[in-house]
């Protein structure tokens, strides 16, 4: 049987991401992800706690997430668990495990009002949908990983139209 690495957070980015070149050329970008727990104790309490991820994404992928992520805002997360080590500059070695994002939907209103996309970088279609970033295609990868193209969520069908302009068509019901 296959090994198999996958991380899935669902949470509020605790800062905007760091986009930066690495001395190769290769765009990447850094931020946190909180994700809360919350549950009811033996004794009828209500408990909460706080996890705080390290994320780290490559190529367009990380050009995207420095677009339209920012502190506060909501985002689903999908890669993979990596632990890296190194040492310090003080002689100290070091070590981080993060999640390396192959995918991400930013939720909620964006920055100019835009509703959250879906991104990612294996998918090999072409973005789908109406919304304002639905023209826009990118590649995106990590570091030594085949780009390919964002993915947005599927259009709704246009409202049909009715001979009477009395009628309500269940279609144009936003919900």
């Amino acid at each position: 049987m296959a090994d198999f690495n996958q991380a899935i957070i669902l949470g509020n980015l605790t800062r905007d991401p760091e986009v930066r070149n690495t001395p190769s050329g290769q765009t990447v970008a850094n931020f946190g992800v909180a994700t809360n727990r919350r549950w009811t104790d033996k004794a009828g309490e209500k408990q909460e706690a706080v996890e705080f991820h390290n994320v780290v994404v490559w190529g367009k992928l990380a050009e995207i997430a420095g677009q339209i992520l920012y502190k506060g805002r909501k985002a689903l997360i999908v890669g993979r668990l990596q632990t890296r080590s190194w040492d310090g500059q003080d002689g100290v070695k070091r070590s981080t495990t993060e999640i390396v994002g192959s995918e991400l939907s930013a939720l909620g209103a964006g920055k100019g009002g835009a509703e959250g996309s879906t991104y990612n970088s294996g998918s090999s279609s072409a973005p789908t949908g109406d919304s304002a970033s639905a023209d826009r295609q990118a590649n995106a990868g990590e570091e030594n990983q085949d780009s390919g193209l964002m993915n947005q969520p599927a259009a709704k069908p246009a409202p049909k139209k009715t001979d009477s302009a009395d009628e309500i068509n269940l279609d144009d019901i936003p919900f």
